[in-house]
């Protein structure tokens, strides 16, 4: 910089005196060495003298001179003057997100657009971290868990980007999930069985609403998520655990599919702790059906916990790393089903942005309500690939998932390890697998799936809702006794349509198959006589056609080994 100083100082001088040297050329110098003669006062001048070609000379090279030290001096700004760096180029510099959130994100639980903006000005102040670290005055932020790339191309993160709504107190969401769904058995009262997604047919139904957001300010987080519409009922009658007590969980619980608050530790990559009710992540779908690439997920997904009412702790030892205990009340369980809490543990492993690892263990839960000492184990295990994208072609977008489940119980007269003395094998044992392909810059989406399991005990089978039957309750028309077979498998094809990144339209067809009686049938025949209900009170709803001849004159199920759907959804989403 000096050098350049004393170059331009030179050059002034140099124009100066080359300026001055001519102004005494033009005015002082006659040619002859003698001063020119004054002009007479009353000469009067009419017009300026036209310029020599000496002059004119002289007058180009001062504004050739000018130029070059304009030059001289905008070389010297731009060598002194940092560049924007290629991160201005990033998507945090675009306004695109960070991976995987969606606001909330399943994994850290904060919102989209705080990572984006967190990420914003991450990129903004380099040249001020520079210069601290250079003084020794701070240190660099670590790198927040899963930005490292976009993930909402997985099943079970939301593929929101951004949210339109973001504060830096407060996040807000409103989700909605409307449906109408065909069932090709036509039961008799639009009730459907076996699913924890879909519950009428031929109707327009609200299966949920749901408006929350998340909170945090000062390390302190909270999120809140009501659950309106038909998860309202269908969730807690799941739920058999509000059968011991004198207080009703149920209706306790009943509007809320997620409501924690926490605390963040910065050490590591960040530490979350969390207590209250949070989604249990195990089956890979996500509860929210905007998150997903199918609407009716398979049975491994669809008969494991969407919740979990306990604590938990989110240890991000890397940016690429997950470690996640917890200390639950058990299986997706309001309140205890016997004297001793559920355990388990999450590992979430993303190494670079095309592959997911997730596994989920759960142990030492005696999760069979008024059976103490039956325990209850079950490991979970997905990896998701996305094995192409090209966003100039046709496919933009290709990936697929794999999840196997495996499980038991053990004690109460029950056995792990199959038929023995101590009881019939009581087990599961399941897998699913979908592929997805997105179409015209990820506008369209398609996917093709299904899965299988195997069941002996029934014990995570979801009961048919018979008559009004909970998980309570039981049936003696769908009995869970130790040892009955179930085995079942499904297949189904999904069609999106995604004009915003905050809507879907959802087009489904569904195959399902079971080795027993077990989707609900047309029902509803009127028994002899024109009686519509058993003496004991019970209304003869789907499932139900003929008097099976006994004293009490009940009613035989009919339940079918197969069903067909076809379900049509608006999905919504900020």
């Amino acid at each position: 910089m000096g050098t350049f100083k004393g170059k331009t100082l030179a050059s002034l001088i140099a124009v100066g005196m080359f300026c001055g040297v001519g102004t005494r050329a033009l005015g002082d110098d006659d040619g002859n060495g003698q001063p020119p003669a004054k002009p007479a006062a009353t000469a009067k001048i009419d017009a300026p003298a036209p310029l020599t070609e000496r002059e004119r000379q002289l007058l180009d090279r001062v504004e050739q001179l000018e130029k070059r030290v304009a030059e001289i001096e905008g070389k010297a700004q731009a060598t002194t003057v940092p560049a924007p760096s290629n991160s201005d180029s990033s998507p945090a510099s675009t306004g695109s997100t960070a991976p995987g959130a969606a606001a909330p994100s399943a994994v850290t639980g904060e919102s989209a657009s705080s990572t984006v903006t967190n990420a914003a000005t991450a990129v903004g102040d380099q040249p001020q971290a520079a210069e601290q670290n250079a003084t020794g005055a701070g240190k660099p932020e670590k790198a927040e868990p899963f930005t490292f790339a976009d993930f909402t191309w997985l099943t079970g993160n939301p593929r929101t980007k951004e949210s339109p709504m973001d504060t830096k107190f407060f996040t807000p969401e409103i989700r909605a999930d409307v449906d109408y769904v065909y069932d090709f058995a036509h039961p008799k009262d639009d009730t459907i069985g076996g699913s924890s997604e879909i519950f009428r047919s031929d109707e327009v139904q609200v299966t949920q609403l749901g408006v929350g957001g998340d909170f945090h300010y000062d390390n302190v987080r909270a999120r809140v998520m009501t659950q309106f519409g038909l998860y309202s009922e269908t969730t807690p009658r799941n739920d058999a655990s509000p059968s011991r007590g004198q207080w009703n969980l149920a209706d306790a619980y009943r509007y809320l599919s997620e409501a924690y608050g926490g605390y963040h530790f910065n050490v590591l990559h960040g530490v979350n702790v969390d207590a209250g009710i949070f989604m249990s992540y195990v089956g890979l779908f996500s509860y929210y059906q905007f998150d997903n690439w199918a609407y009716q997920p398979s049975y491994v997904s669809s008969n494991t916990p969407w919740f979990f009412n306990g604590v938990r702790v989110q240890i991000f030892p890397t940016e690429h790393l997950k470690i996640e205990p917890w200390f639950v009340n058990g299986w997706q369980s309001y309140g205890r089903f016997n004297n001793r809490p559920g355990f388990g543990l999450q590992i979430l492993w993303r190494p670079n942005g095309w592959l997911s690892v997730l596994g989920n263990q759960y142990l030492l839960g005696e999760d069979a309500l008024n059976t103490p000492g039956r325990v209850r184990y079950h490991t979970d295990d997905s990896v998701q690939l996305k094995y192409y994208e090209n966003q100039e072609n046709f496919i933009s977008k290709a990936a697929f998932t794999l999840t196997g489940d495996m499980g038991c119980e053990h004690g109460g007269g029950v056995s792990c390890a199959g038929n023995s003395a101590k009881g019939p094998k009581q087990s599961f044992l399941g897998y699913m697998a979908y592929n997805r392909l997105w179409f015209d810059r990820d506008k369209y989406g398609l996917t093709i799936g299904g899965g299988q399991i195997n069941n002996p005990g029934r014990y995570l089978v979801l009961l048919p809702p018979i008559n009004g039957a909970t998980a309570s309750s039981g049936t003696p028309y769908f009995t869970e006794n130790p040892g009955d077979p179930f085995k079942a498998w499904d297949v189904s094809g999904t069609f999106d349509w995604m004009p915003s990144q905050y809507i879907t339209f959802r087009w489904e067809y569904n195959h399902r198959a079971a080795n027993v009686p077990y989707f609900s049938g047309p029902g509803g025949v009127t028994p002899p006589g024109g009686n519509t209900s058993t003496p004991g009170g019970l209304v003869c709803l789907s499932g139900f056609t003929t008097c099976d001849g006994s004293p009490t004159n009940t009613w035989l199920p009919d339940l079918r080994k197969t069903e067909n759907r076809a379900t049509m959804a608006i999905l919504v989403k900020f």
